[in-house]
């Protein structure tokens, strides 16, 4: 089962969260049909909202958007506390069955299906209007794009390491760790971080091997102390509803809905984030546009 791990390290000026998402990258896969590099970089952005999510709490939901002039278009993912110790998480693409090339190191070039672009990250509150950053994509590899955000946005400098292995049998294995260096470390601890970020094996290595978030966070960590604090349950979610698409199509207003009930003896709407179809008679049709009176 896919499991997410929060810690805090060097006296608490590290703040950590690891997991492995290999279940949850492989749902989103099927249900998209995902091509394998487009696999890569939903899963590694799928990946990030699932990590960041377990701060969440209540009602709270992270969306994380990155839009590239890449052969995938956009990427969308969701994280929200979905019950206690728990996180829902979903995620979709414009052009899922985009594929290029292995780039030069023999990965999948996940830079170049993201292409240049931005990333938004938008948190909504329970209370209060949602707040929104922006960044531009520093490389599209999605991590470091990331890591970017925490650093300008919030001010937060950050390890992020992120990774999916794919192919076109289906994921093997997905996960990853984000290091957050608060207020109050200090230059060593800051040096051993990046000393050992730069030293670990890739994160889809190191699961493949049989790493665990523990293990993940170790091996950014090296020697500094670690606090366990709370384990997470991870899973693919939606929060698609009849009632939600009904909403939506109530915004076309009445003329446009009557127009629809006599031209089509039935409407079809999907989920873009899950893929579920939902199914309205036309005299279902008719009765949202009575509604509006």
């Amino acid at each position: 089962m896919d499991r997410i791990v929060t810690a805090s390290a060097a006296r608490g000026t590290v703040s950590l969260v690891a997991g492995i998402t290999s279940g949850l990258v492989r749902e989103a896969r099927e249900r998209h049909d995902l091509a394998p590099t487009a696999s890569a970089a939903v899963g590694r952005l799928l990946t990030a909202a699932a990590l960041l999510g377990a701060s969440l709490t209540g009602r709270e939901r992270l969306t994380l958007q990155i839009v590239g002039d890449g052969p995938i278009g956009a990427i969308t993912a969701d994280a929200w506390s979905s019950g206690p110790l728990a996180i829902g998480a979903r995620a979709y693409a414009r052009n899922g069955r985009a594929h290029v090339p292995l780039n030069g190191r023999g990965k999948f070039d996940v830079a170049g299906v993201v292409g240049n672009g931005k990333l938004q990250v938008t948190k909504t509150y329970e209370v209060g209007q949602p707040y929104s950053g922006i960044v531009p994509l520093v490389s599209g590899e999605i991590g470091d794009d990331v890591a970017a955000y925490l650093a300008n946005s919030e001010q937060i400098p950050s390890v992020v390491a992120l990774g999916v292995l794919a192919d076109p049998a289906g994921i093997r294995a997905a996960g990853g760790v984000i290091a957050r260096v608060l207020p109050g470390a200090d230059e060593a601890t800051i040096a051993a971080l990046e000393r050992n970020a730069a030293a670990m094996a890739p994160v889809t290595t190191q699961i493949v091997e049989g790493a665990d978030p523990e293990a993940l966070m170790r091996a950014v960590l090296g020697e500094l102390d670690v606090k366990m604090f709370d384990t997470y349950s991870v899973a693919f979610d939606c929060r698609c509803t009849r009632e939600k698409v009904e909403s939506a199509l109530l915004g076309l207003g009445k003329d446009e809905l009557a127009k629809i009930a006599r031209e089509q003896p039935q409407t079809e709407a999907t989920c873009e984030f899950c893929g579920e179809t939902y199914l309205l008679s036309a005299d279902d049709v008719l009765g949202l546009a009575e509604r509006l009176g």
